[in-house]
């Protein structure tokens, strides 16, 4: 049986990465069992899942993400700057303002650094939305209009949790030192907790100073990751919400693998940062 041949480009947003296939013009069969297979850092490419770029009757794209695990995610903030950098980069769409299409709704993209020698998109800032605060629809298994600062036991432990939804559902631990935290027994515990029936994305955040936030994340289907954009989003407006952080300030959050910078006006998400090309390749199928 012959083998199919495809080209990918391996992308990250400040360490978040996935492999990205172009598919305006062929498809990629299986997408889930093809991210199980070359999300493996060993034993293949390696990454945090894969990314397909599709044409879209609604936007200049349309994007559909994978987790490692082979789940479909609904939004990924770093991807999508990812794919916007990839337009604007690779298929020579030379536009500010960019429009992509996710099952989370259609984004706004702008690109707002370039290298104008080289015709690269250097960092873009993405409009994510009005953050989803009611409980039945994160999901997450609590009372009251919103979840802010709550009680929740895990592993034995109470923690206080503000739940929330960037496309995707996220529960944030303000406190210590994510950096002390066993985050390979802590995050699996988070993310099947019955309280979250669809699973959970779980960010760990200091408040260094005011408008400084330093996080962990472990990402649902992909384990801990060097950044999530939507857990940046998530983790930013908990701290509003909680007083840690100002509204319509930018607040820095610090990641595994770098900066993003994040504003909550009080009814849509800005998120800034860089994506870059690692580098192209091919794989059978």
């Amino acid at each position: 049986m012959e083998r199919t041949i495809r080209s990918f480009v391996k992308m990250h947003g400040i360490g978040n990465d996935y492999l990205y296939f172009d598919c305006f013009d062929t498809t990629l069969p299986n997408p889930s069992a093809a991210a199980r297979k070359l999300s493996e850092r060993r034993f293949s490419v390696g990454g945090d899942g894969i990314v397909l770029i599709l044409r879209s009757g609604k936007a200049d794209a349309r994007m559909r993400m994978f987790n490692a695990d082979g789940s479909e995610g609904k939004m990924c903030g770093n991807a999508i700057r990812c794919v916007g950098k990839y337009l604007y980069d690779v298929r020579g769409l030379r536009k500010k303002n960019l429009t992509i299409e996710t099952k989370a709704g259609i984004k706004a993209v702008e690109v707002v650094k370039t290298n104008r020698r080289r015709t690269e998109a250097l960092a873009l800032r993405v409009d994510m939305g009005r953050p989803v605060f009611a409980p039945a629809r994160i999901p997450a298994l609590f009372d009251g209009r919103r979840v802010v600062s709550r009680p929740l036991t895990v592993g034995g432990a109470e923690y206080r949790v503000t739940c929330l939804s960037m496309g995707n559902p996220h529960c944030v631990v303000l406190g210590g030192d994510p950096d002390a935290l066993d985050l390979g027994t802590l995050g699996p515990q988070f993310e099947s907790h019955p309280a979250f029936p669809d699973r959970v994305n779980t960010e760990f955040v200091q408040a260094l100073c005011r408008n400084v936030l330093k996080m962990r994340v472990w990402e649902r289907g992909s384990g801990e990751t060097w950044a999530c954009g939507t857990g940046a989003c998530a983790a930013a407006v908990a701290a509003v919400l909680n007083g840690d952080c100002d509204r319509d300030a930018e607040i820095t959050v610090r990641l595994r693998g770098g900066e993003l910078g994040i504003v909550y006006t009080g009814k849509t998400v800005l998120m800034t940062g860089p994506a870059e090309i690692a580098f192209a390749g091919f794989v059978k199928f």
